[in-house]
Protein backbone atom coordinates (compact mmCIF):
# COMPACT_ATOMS: atom_id res chain seq x y z
CA UNK A 1 0.00 0.00 0.00
CA UNK A 2 2.53 2.44 1.08
CA UNK A 3 4.35 1.22 -2.79
CA UNK A 4 1.01 2.87 -4.35
CA UNK A 5 0.70 5.70 -2.20
CA UNK A 6 4.81 6.84 -3.06
CA UNK A 7 4.56 6.14 -6.76
CA UNK A 8 1.16 8.44 -6.92
CA UNK A 9 3.70 11.12 -4.55
CA UNK A 10 6.26 10.42 -7.46
CA UNK A 11 3.93 11.24 -10.10
CA UNK A 12 2.81 14.44 -8.50
CA UNK A 13 6.21 15.45 -7.98
CA UNK A 14 7.24 14.77 -11.23
CA UNK A 15 4.70 16.39 -13.11
CA UNK A 16 4.77 19.25 -11.66
CA UNK A 17 8.49 19.69 -12.18
CA UNK A 18 7.73 19.02 -16.15
CA UNK A 19 5.31 21.96 -16.03
CA UNK A 20 3.32 20.68 -19.45
CA UNK A 21 0.62 19.40 -17.46
CA UNK A 22 -1.92 20.63 -14.90
CA UNK A 23 -1.79 19.83 -11.76
CA UNK A 24 -4.52 16.95 -11.56
CA UNK A 25 -2.82 15.20 -14.86
CA UNK A 26 -1.40 11.59 -14.22
CA UNK A 27 0.72 10.18 -16.33
CA UNK A 28 0.33 6.38 -16.14
CA UNK A 29 1.79 3.29 -16.90
CA UNK A 30 -0.63 0.06 -17.66
CA UNK A 31 1.45 -1.60 -14.63
CA UNK A 32 0.63 1.91 -12.70
CA UNK A 33 -3.25 1.66 -13.75
CA UNK A 34 -3.29 -2.34 -11.95
CA UNK A 35 -1.41 -1.54 -9.03
CA UNK A 36 -3.99 1.38 -8.41
CA UNK A 37 -6.60 -0.31 -8.89
CA UNK A 38 -5.05 -3.39 -6.56
CA UNK A 39 -4.99 -0.60 -3.77
CA UNK A 40 -8.23 1.09 -4.37
CA UNK A 41 -10.76 -1.03 -6.24
CA UNK A 42 -14.04 -1.76 -4.39
CA UNK A 43 -14.68 -5.17 -6.30
CA UNK A 44 -10.77 -6.28 -4.76
CA UNK A 45 -11.76 -4.65 -1.19
CA UNK A 46 -14.70 -7.61 -1.21
CA UNK A 47 -13.08 -10.32 -2.16
CA UNK A 48 -10.25 -9.79 0.33
CA UNK A 49 -13.01 -9.43 3.00
CA UNK A 50 -14.70 -12.83 1.52
CA UNK A 51 -11.00 -14.29 1.84
CA UNK A 52 -10.72 -13.51 5.51
CA UNK A 53 -13.97 -14.81 5.98
CA UNK A 54 -12.58 -17.93 4.41
CA UNK A 55 -9.84 -18.06 6.51
CA UNK A 56 -11.39 -17.60 9.34
CA UNK A 57 -13.69 -20.75 8.82
CA UNK A 58 -10.46 -22.83 8.52
CA UNK A 59 -9.97 -21.61 12.31
CA UNK A 60 -13.40 -22.73 13.24
CA UNK A 61 -13.29 -25.77 11.46
CA UNK A 62 -9.57 -26.68 13.59
CA UNK A 63 -11.51 -25.53 16.57
CA UNK A 64 -13.47 -29.25 16.36
CA UNK A 65 -9.93 -31.04 17.17
CA UNK A 66 -10.29 -28.84 20.68
CA UNK A 67 -12.14 -30.42 23.94
CA UNK A 68 -15.82 -29.12 25.09
CA UNK A 69 -15.93 -27.92 27.74
CA UNK A 70 -19.27 -27.15 29.65
CA UNK A 71 -19.44 -25.50 33.50
CA UNK A 72 -22.71 -25.33 35.18
CA UNK A 73 -23.89 -23.57 38.19
CA UNK A 74 -27.54 -22.89 40.07
CA UNK A 75 -29.17 -22.55 42.88
CA UNK A 76 -32.16 -23.51 43.55
CA UNK A 77 -35.29 -23.45 46.52
CA UNK A 78 -37.06 -26.65 47.51
CA UNK A 79 -39.64 -26.89 48.45
CA UNK A 80 -41.00 -29.51 51.64
CA UNK A 81 -41.52 -32.92 50.60
CA UNK A 82 -44.73 -35.28 51.05
CA UNK A 83 -44.05 -39.13 51.71
CA UNK A 84 -46.93 -41.30 51.00
CA UNK A 85 -48.19 -45.05 50.85
CA UNK A 86 -48.17 -46.59 47.04
CA UNK A 87 -52.09 -46.10 47.31
CA UNK A 88 -51.70 -42.80 48.29
CA UNK A 89 -52.25 -42.65 51.47
CA UNK A 90 -51.15 -41.86 54.91
CA UNK A 91 -49.21 -38.84 53.51
CA UNK A 92 -46.70 -37.61 55.41
CA UNK A 93 -45.01 -33.90 55.16
CA UNK A 94 -41.02 -34.06 55.11
CA UNK A 95 -39.54 -31.03 55.70
CA UNK A 96 -36.54 -30.20 53.23
CA UNK A 97 -33.77 -27.33 53.75
CA UNK A 98 -34.81 -25.09 51.42
CA UNK A 99 -31.24 -24.31 49.57
CA UNK A 100 -30.16 -26.23 46.69
CA UNK A 101 -26.89 -25.82 44.85
CA UNK A 102 -25.37 -27.71 41.86
CA UNK A 103 -21.93 -27.56 40.44
CA UNK A 104 -21.33 -29.37 37.28
CA UNK A 105 -17.86 -29.75 34.93
CA UNK A 106 -17.32 -31.85 31.86
CA UNK A 107 -14.40 -32.14 29.65
CA UNK A 108 -15.28 -34.39 26.27
CA UNK A 109 -12.29 -34.62 23.88
CA UNK A 110 -13.44 -36.33 20.51
CA UNK A 111 -11.23 -39.45 19.82
CA UNK A 112 -13.08 -40.45 16.69
CA UNK A 113 -16.01 -38.74 14.77
CA UNK A 114 -16.10 -40.94 11.61
CA UNK A 115 -14.00 -38.18 9.71
CA UNK A 116 -16.34 -35.16 10.29
CA UNK A 117 -13.93 -32.95 11.54
CA UNK A 118 -10.88 -33.77 9.10
CA UNK A 119 -12.75 -33.62 6.35
CA UNK A 120 -14.97 -30.39 8.14
CA UNK A 121 -11.51 -28.89 8.10
CA UNK A 122 -10.38 -30.13 4.69
CA UNK A 123 -13.36 -28.43 3.10
CA UNK A 124 -12.82 -25.35 4.85
CA UNK A 125 -9.14 -24.90 3.42
CA UNK A 126 -10.59 -26.04 -0.27
CA UNK A 127 -13.32 -23.08 -0.01
CA UNK A 128 -10.36 -20.92 1.31
CA UNK A 129 -8.39 -21.78 -1.47
CA UNK A 130 -11.58 -21.30 -3.96
CA UNK A 131 -12.00 -17.65 -2.02
CA UNK A 132 -8.39 -17.15 -3.19
CA UNK A 133 -9.00 -18.25 -6.87
CA UNK A 134 -12.11 -16.25 -6.85
CA UNK A 135 -9.80 -12.79 -5.63
CA UNK A 136 -7.61 -13.46 -8.55
CA UNK A 137 -10.42 -14.18 -11.16
CA UNK A 138 -11.52 -10.76 -10.18
CA UNK A 139 -8.51 -9.05 -10.06
CA UNK A 140 -7.92 -10.45 -13.54
CA UNK A 141 -11.32 -8.94 -14.91
CA UNK A 142 -10.60 -6.04 -13.32
CA UNK A 143 -7.36 -5.67 -14.76
CA UNK A 144 -8.45 -6.66 -17.86
CA UNK A 145 -11.18 -4.45 -18.27
CA UNK A 146 -9.21 -1.32 -17.09
CA UNK A 147 -7.16 -2.76 -20.19
CA UNK A 148 -9.60 -1.83 -22.01
CA UNK A 149 -10.75 1.66 -20.80
CA UNK A 150 -6.70 2.01 -20.58
CA UNK A 151 -5.95 1.74 -24.75
CA UNK A 152 -9.42 3.41 -25.78
CA UNK A 153 -8.64 6.58 -24.13
CA UNK A 154 -4.93 6.03 -25.66
CA UNK A 155 -7.16 5.54 -29.26
CA UNK A 156 -9.33 8.73 -28.23
CA UNK A 157 -6.74 10.91 -27.40
CA UNK A 158 -4.72 10.00 -30.62
CA UNK A 159 -8.08 10.54 -32.63
CA UNK A 160 -8.44 14.28 -31.24
CA UNK A 161 -4.62 14.79 -32.28
CA UNK A 162 -5.75 13.68 -36.38
CA UNK A 163 -9.31 15.60 -35.99
CA UNK A 164 -7.27 19.20 -34.79
CA UNK A 165 -4.96 18.80 -37.90
CA UNK A 166 -7.67 17.54 -40.09
CA UNK A 167 -9.83 20.78 -38.44
CA UNK A 168 -6.70 22.95 -39.41
CA UNK A 169 -6.38 21.62 -42.68
CA UNK A 170 -9.74 22.39 -43.29
CA UNK A 171 -9.61 25.85 -42.08
CA UNK A 172 -6.91 26.87 -45.04
CA UNK A 173 -9.01 25.05 -47.79
CA UNK A 174 -11.93 27.08 -46.89
CA UNK A 175 -10.09 30.41 -46.65
CA UNK A 176 -8.64 29.62 -50.09
CA UNK A 177 -11.59 28.73 -51.25
CA UNK A 178 -13.42 31.97 -49.79
CA UNK A 179 -10.29 34.25 -51.57
CA UNK A 180 -10.71 31.91 -54.86
CA UNK A 181 -14.62 32.74 -54.78
CA UNK A 182 -14.25 36.32 -54.25
CA UNK A 183 -12.24 36.64 -57.37
CA UNK A 184 -14.15 35.20 -59.04
CA UNK A 185 -13.00 31.33 -59.93
CA UNK A 186 -14.23 29.08 -57.57
CA UNK A 187 -18.43 28.91 -56.72
CA UNK A 188 -20.02 29.93 -53.37
CA UNK A 189 -21.42 26.35 -53.36
CA UNK A 190 -17.94 25.14 -52.90
CA UNK A 191 -17.41 27.54 -49.56
CA UNK A 192 -20.50 26.17 -48.44
CA UNK A 193 -19.19 22.55 -48.81
CA UNK A 194 -15.80 22.96 -46.97
CA UNK A 195 -17.97 25.21 -44.21
CA UNK A 196 -20.19 22.39 -43.83
CA UNK A 197 -17.45 19.82 -43.92
CA UNK A 198 -15.85 21.99 -40.87
CA UNK A 199 -18.96 21.37 -39.09
CA UNK A 200 -18.97 18.12 -39.09
CA UNK A 201 -15.20 17.80 -38.02
CA UNK A 202 -15.90 20.04 -35.38
CA UNK A 203 -19.22 18.15 -34.39
CA UNK A 204 -17.19 14.81 -35.01
CA UNK A 205 -14.42 15.73 -32.50
CA UNK A 206 -16.75 17.05 -29.69
CA UNK A 207 -17.86 13.66 -29.68
CA UNK A 208 -14.63 12.12 -29.20
CA UNK A 209 -13.90 14.22 -26.79
CA UNK A 210 -17.28 13.77 -24.66
CA UNK A 211 -16.58 10.28 -24.72
CA UNK A 212 -12.70 10.73 -23.67
CA UNK A 213 -14.36 12.79 -20.91
CA UNK A 214 -16.46 9.53 -19.67
CA UNK A 215 -13.88 7.24 -20.38
CA UNK A 216 -11.78 9.06 -18.18
CA UNK A 217 -13.90 9.56 -15.52
CA UNK A 218 -15.29 5.92 -15.26
CA UNK A 219 -10.83 5.19 -15.16
CA UNK A 220 -10.12 7.68 -12.43
CA UNK A 221 -13.26 6.43 -10.62
CA UNK A 222 -12.04 3.02 -10.61
CA UNK A 223 -8.40 4.04 -9.70
CA UNK A 224 -9.45 6.22 -6.65
CA UNK A 225 -8.31 9.74 -7.94
CA UNK A 226 -9.80 12.67 -8.60
CA UNK A 227 -12.85 12.83 -10.32
CA UNK A 228 -11.16 15.61 -11.88
CA UNK A 229 -8.30 14.17 -12.31
CA UNK A 230 -7.03 13.76 -16.12
CA UNK A 231 -5.29 10.35 -17.30
CA UNK A 232 -3.14 10.52 -20.19
CA UNK A 233 -2.03 7.21 -21.03
CA UNK A 234 2.21 6.10 -21.41
CA UNK A 235 2.69 7.36 -24.81
CA UNK A 236 5.56 4.15 -25.21
CA UNK A 237 3.74 1.65 -24.93
CA UNK A 238 2.54 1.33 -28.46
CA UNK A 239 6.61 0.40 -28.40
CA UNK A 240 6.67 -2.50 -26.54
CA UNK A 241 8.26 -5.80 -27.88
CA UNK A 242 5.27 -8.54 -26.77
CA UNK A 243 6.79 -11.86 -26.25
CA UNK A 244 5.14 -13.64 -29.56
CA UNK A 245 4.87 -17.81 -28.14
CA UNK A 246 3.25 -20.46 -29.94
CA UNK A 247 -0.63 -21.49 -29.44
CA UNK A 248 0.66 -24.55 -27.16
CA UNK A 249 2.26 -22.84 -24.95
CA UNK A 250 -0.68 -20.62 -24.00
CA UNK A 251 -3.27 -23.78 -24.31
CA UNK A 252 -0.72 -25.62 -21.52
CA UNK A 253 -0.81 -21.96 -19.33
CA UNK A 254 -4.35 -22.25 -19.97
CA UNK A 255 -5.07 -25.83 -18.38
CA UNK A 256 -2.40 -24.96 -15.10
CA UNK A 257 -3.47 -21.11 -14.42
CA UNK A 258 -7.15 -19.87 -16.05
CA UNK A 259 -9.28 -19.55 -13.05
CA UNK A 260 -12.36 -21.19 -14.71
CA UNK A 261 -10.31 -24.18 -14.33
CA UNK A 262 -9.21 -23.76 -10.93
CA UNK A 263 -12.34 -23.03 -9.41
CA UNK A 264 -14.21 -26.49 -11.49
CA UNK A 265 -11.46 -28.24 -10.40
CA UNK A 266 -11.60 -27.03 -6.59
CA UNK A 267 -15.55 -27.97 -6.80
CA UNK A 268 -14.72 -31.13 -7.73
CA UNK A 269 -12.54 -31.18 -4.70
CA UNK A 270 -15.13 -29.82 -2.81
CA UNK A 271 -17.87 -32.42 -3.98
CA UNK A 272 -15.90 -35.41 -2.88
CA UNK A 273 -15.26 -33.94 0.20
CA UNK A 274 -19.13 -33.53 0.61
CA UNK A 275 -19.50 -37.00 0.03
CA UNK A 276 -17.22 -37.94 2.73
CA UNK A 277 -18.90 -35.64 5.44
CA UNK A 278 -22.12 -37.42 4.44
CA UNK A 279 -20.35 -40.90 5.03
CA UNK A 280 -19.47 -39.45 8.31
CA UNK A 281 -22.84 -39.33 9.81
CA UNK A 282 -23.19 -43.52 9.45
CA UNK A 283 -20.06 -43.72 11.12
CA UNK A 284 -20.33 -43.48 15.80
CA UNK A 285 -18.03 -41.17 17.60
CA UNK A 286 -15.97 -42.01 20.37
CA UNK A 287 -14.69 -39.65 23.03
CA UNK A 288 -13.36 -39.30 26.19
CA UNK A 289 -15.28 -38.11 29.32
CA UNK A 290 -14.26 -36.72 32.30
CA UNK A 291 -16.64 -34.73 34.60
CA UNK A 292 -17.19 -33.66 38.29
CA UNK A 293 -20.35 -32.66 40.27
CA UNK A 294 -20.99 -30.87 43.21
CA UNK A 295 -24.55 -31.13 44.65
CA UNK A 296 -26.48 -30.43 47.80
CA UNK A 297 -28.84 -30.88 49.67
CA UNK A 298 -28.64 -35.18 49.30
CA UNK A 299 -32.48 -35.43 48.71
CA UNK A 300 -32.52 -39.46 47.65
CA UNK A 301 -32.15 -40.10 51.60
CA UNK A 302 -35.32 -39.86 53.79
CA UNK A 303 -34.35 -38.17 55.91
CA UNK A 304 -33.23 -35.57 53.38
CA UNK A 305 -29.35 -35.37 54.28
CA UNK A 306 -28.62 -30.91 54.22
CA UNK A 307 -25.08 -32.18 53.26
CA UNK A 308 -22.93 -31.38 49.67
CA UNK A 309 -22.33 -34.55 47.54
CA UNK A 310 -19.33 -34.05 45.75
CA UNK A 311 -17.96 -36.87 43.07
CA UNK A 312 -16.32 -36.98 39.54
CA UNK A 313 -15.54 -39.31 36.68
CA UNK A 314 -13.77 -40.28 33.98
CA UNK A 315 -14.85 -42.53 31.06
CA UNK A 316 -15.04 -43.41 26.77
CA UNK A 317 -18.24 -42.62 25.37
CA UNK A 318 -19.50 -44.21 21.97
CA UNK A 319 -22.42 -42.97 20.27
CA UNK A 320 -24.29 -43.46 17.16
CA UNK A 321 -27.29 -42.40 15.36
CA UNK A 322 -29.49 -45.41 14.12
CA UNK A 323 -31.50 -42.89 11.71
CA UNK A 324 -28.31 -42.39 10.30
CA UNK A 325 -29.04 -46.47 8.80
CA UNK A 326 -31.89 -45.33 6.86
CA UNK A 327 -31.37 -40.99 6.35
CA UNK A 328 -27.73 -40.89 5.35
CA UNK A 329 -28.13 -43.01 2.04
CA UNK A 330 -30.12 -39.92 0.69
CA UNK A 331 -27.43 -37.34 1.28
CA UNK A 332 -25.00 -39.61 0.56
CA UNK A 333 -26.33 -39.96 -2.97
CA UNK A 334 -27.17 -36.25 -3.20
CA UNK A 335 -23.68 -35.24 -2.47
CA UNK A 336 -22.31 -37.84 -5.15
CA UNK A 337 -24.22 -36.40 -7.62
CA UNK A 338 -23.22 -33.10 -7.22
CA UNK A 339 -19.49 -34.12 -7.80
CA UNK A 340 -20.52 -35.56 -10.61
CA UNK A 341 -22.23 -32.61 -12.04
CA UNK A 342 -18.95 -30.92 -10.49
CA UNK A 343 -16.96 -32.97 -13.08
CA UNK A 344 -18.83 -32.56 -15.79
CA UNK A 345 -18.55 -28.66 -15.43
CA UNK A 346 -14.78 -28.95 -14.87
CA UNK A 347 -14.34 -30.86 -18.61
CA UNK A 348 -16.76 -27.96 -19.88
CA UNK A 349 -14.59 -25.59 -18.57
CA UNK A 350 -11.77 -27.37 -19.49
CA UNK A 351 -13.09 -27.34 -23.11
CA UNK A 352 -14.87 -23.85 -23.12
CA UNK A 353 -11.08 -22.22 -22.03
CA UNK A 354 -9.38 -23.86 -24.74
CA UNK A 355 -11.85 -22.87 -27.68
CA UNK A 356 -11.43 -19.19 -26.24
CA UNK A 357 -7.52 -19.78 -26.13
CA UNK A 358 -7.59 -20.85 -30.04
CA UNK A 359 -10.11 -18.01 -30.56
CA UNK A 360 -7.79 -14.97 -28.60
CA UNK A 361 -4.76 -16.26 -30.47
CA UNK A 362 -5.95 -16.33 -33.87
CA UNK A 363 -6.82 -12.66 -33.10
CA UNK A 364 -3.16 -11.83 -31.91
CA UNK A 365 -1.75 -12.75 -34.72
CA UNK A 366 -3.94 -11.42 -36.81
CA UNK A 367 -3.25 -8.21 -35.05
CA UNK A 368 0.01 -8.26 -36.11
CA UNK A 369 -0.88 -8.80 -39.38
CA UNK A 370 -3.03 -5.79 -39.98
CA UNK A 371 0.08 -3.84 -38.32
CA UNK A 372 2.32 -5.10 -40.84
CA UNK A 373 -0.32 -4.11 -43.66
CA UNK A 374 -0.66 -0.58 -42.29
CA UNK A 375 2.90 -0.14 -41.90
CA UNK A 376 3.16 -0.59 -45.76
CA UNK A 377 -0.21 1.70 -46.27
CA UNK A 378 1.24 4.46 -43.98
CA UNK A 379 4.66 4.08 -45.85
CA UNK A 380 2.38 4.90 -49.56
CA UNK A 381 0.81 7.53 -47.57
CA UNK A 382 4.08 9.37 -47.44
CA UNK A 383 5.51 8.88 -50.85
CA UNK A 384 1.96 9.83 -51.83
CA UNK A 385 1.97 13.06 -49.21
CA UNK A 386 5.28 14.08 -50.78
CA UNK A 387 4.77 13.73 -54.03
CA UNK A 388 1.83 15.60 -54.22
CA UNK A 389 3.46 18.41 -51.62
CA UNK A 390 6.04 18.86 -54.03
CA UNK A 391 3.51 19.45 -57.49
CA UNK A 392 1.42 22.14 -54.99
CA UNK A 393 4.76 23.88 -54.39
CA UNK A 394 5.35 23.92 -58.00
CA UNK A 395 1.38 25.08 -58.79
CA UNK A 396 0.85 22.08 -60.33
CA UNK A 397 -1.51 20.41 -57.90
CA UNK A 398 -4.73 22.33 -55.70
CA UNK A 399 -4.82 22.82 -52.14
CA UNK A 400 -7.47 20.39 -52.40
CA UNK A 401 -5.25 17.75 -53.34
CA UNK A 402 -3.00 18.89 -50.53
CA UNK A 403 -6.07 17.89 -48.46
CA UNK A 404 -6.65 14.81 -49.96
CA UNK A 405 -3.08 13.63 -49.61
CA UNK A 406 -3.14 14.85 -45.60
CA UNK A 407 -6.16 13.45 -44.84
CA UNK A 408 -4.88 10.43 -46.36
CA UNK A 409 -1.71 9.89 -44.42
CA UNK A 410 -3.65 11.11 -41.30
CA UNK A 411 -6.06 7.92 -41.62
CA UNK A 412 -3.34 6.13 -42.29
CA UNK A 413 -1.47 6.72 -39.39
CA UNK A 414 -4.52 6.86 -37.18
CA UNK A 415 -5.43 3.19 -37.87
CA UNK A 416 -1.69 1.52 -37.56
CA UNK A 417 -1.62 3.42 -34.14
CA UNK A 418 -5.29 1.72 -33.56
CA UNK A 419 -3.49 -1.48 -35.11
CA UNK A 420 -0.84 -1.47 -32.59
CA UNK A 421 -3.21 -0.65 -29.91
CA UNK A 422 -4.78 -4.09 -30.89
CA UNK A 423 -2.19 -5.76 -30.59
CA UNK A 424 -1.80 -5.10 -26.74
CA UNK A 425 -5.16 -5.57 -25.86
CA UNK A 426 -5.34 -9.15 -27.73
CA UNK A 427 -2.04 -9.97 -25.94
CA UNK A 428 -3.73 -8.74 -22.59
CA UNK A 429 -6.45 -10.55 -23.77
CA UNK A 430 -4.48 -13.80 -24.35
CA UNK A 431 -3.24 -13.06 -20.72
CA UNK A 432 -6.92 -13.37 -19.25
CA UNK A 433 -7.82 -15.94 -20.92
CA UNK A 434 -4.81 -18.61 -19.33
CA UNK A 435 -5.08 -16.76 -16.00
CA UNK A 436 -1.42 -14.71 -16.02
CA UNK A 437 -3.27 -10.96 -15.86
Amino acid sequence: MSNVRLLIMVLCASLWAMGSYAQDTYVLSLEQVFALADENSKVMKAEDAALLEAQQAVCVAQSGRLPDIDLSLSASFLGNGLLMDRDFSNGQKIRMPHFGNNLAIQATQLIYGGGAVTNGIAMAKLKEEMAGVNREAARSRIRFMLTGFYLDLYKLQNALKVYDRNIELTKVVLRDTKARNEAGVALQNDVTRYELQLKNLELARRRVANTTEILNYDLATMLGLPADAQIQPDSTIINQSLPVQDIDYWQLQAQSNAHAVKQSALAVEIGERAEQLARAERRPTVALVAAGNLDGPITIEVPVLNNNFAYWYVGVGVSFKLSSLYKANRSIKQARLGTELSRRNRDTALEQTSLAIQSDYTRYMEAYDEVATLEKSVQLANENYAVVENRYRNDIALVTDMLDASNQLLEAELQLVNARINVIFNYYKLKNTSGNL
